[in-house]
């Protein structure tokens, strides 16, 4: 049976929250035998009522993506009950904005973990895997701050640079053995990470959108998913903005 018709195994990190859950989500209702491994560290209520939907086809995994023990330890896994894996979604992220000239070694690390490190070491725990199979899907998500970096997120903003570089890279690696690594950018995207933003704010920032308006979850999942689709072999090492036309 041809690699591209087999039930595909789908990782996605950072299931617990709008856009994660959003990802796993188009990947479980636009393809009916896919397996889903939803990887959470906190808050693991939304993954798991996902996963409560689809009995059969989705479990959650705890996953802390800062860890490289915890990625060997899930993937590891994740190989032993469905044999392989056949897409990654690097979601999991976080940001902790600050001046430079103020910001804490502590808020500085745990960002470039959060966001960097954590989609190294999940690229390199099932890079082996998909080279052996000879096929994969790994989509990593950056941000807009990675190509036009605002103030106060110089830790958020050099770690989003990172994954687009690591991205680039890691797919002239994979190439050859039919591994594509693409990224998408998202700019303002309605998720928690806009939740504090006050109604003034949010108007301001709509007004700098061409679109005028936020993105959706459900609109970036579906890059996603496009971009982790077999038709979608010929594409890697692309860098997908979805910001409305900010920039």
């Amino acid at each position: 049976m041809p690699v591209e018709t087999m039930p595909r195994t789908v990782l996605v990190t950072g299931s617990n929250g709008a856009l994660g859950a959003a990802i796993a989500r188009a990947f479980l209702e636009g393809d009916a035998e896919a397996s889903l491994w939803l990887g959470v560290r906190s808050n693991r209520d939304r993954a798991e009522a996902l996963a409560a939907e689809f009995p059969g086809r989705a479990r959650t995994v705890e996953l802390d993506v800062s860890k490289a023990a915890d990625w060997e330890r899930a993937v590891g896994g994740l190989l032993e009950a469905d044999g392989r894996i056949d897409v990654l979604v690097n979601n999991a992220g976080a940001h902790d904005d600050a001046l430079l000239a103020t910001m804490p070694d502590a808020v500085w690390e745990s960002v470039r973990a959060s966001n960097l490190d954590g989609t190294f070491y999940g690229c390199r725990a099932v890079a082996r895997a998909m080279l052996a199979q000879r096929g994969g899907r790994i989509v990593n998500v950056a941000s807009l701050s990675a190509l036009s970096p605002p103030a106060g997120q110089t830790n958020y903003a050099a770690a989003k640079a990172g994954v687009v570089a690591l991205t680039q890279s890691l797919a002239k690696e994979l190439a050859r053995a039919g591994v594509t690594v693409n990224a998408v950018c998202p700019g303002y995207i309605d998720t928690e990470a806009l939740a504090d933003m006050g109604g003034e704010a949010r108007e301001a920032a709509q007004r700098r959108v061409p679109m005028r308006r936020f993105g959706r979850p459900g609109e970036v999942a579906a890059a996603v998913r496009f971009l982790a689709c077999p038709e979608a072999s010929y594409i890697t090492g692309s860098v997908l903005k979805i910001d409305g036309g900010l920039f």
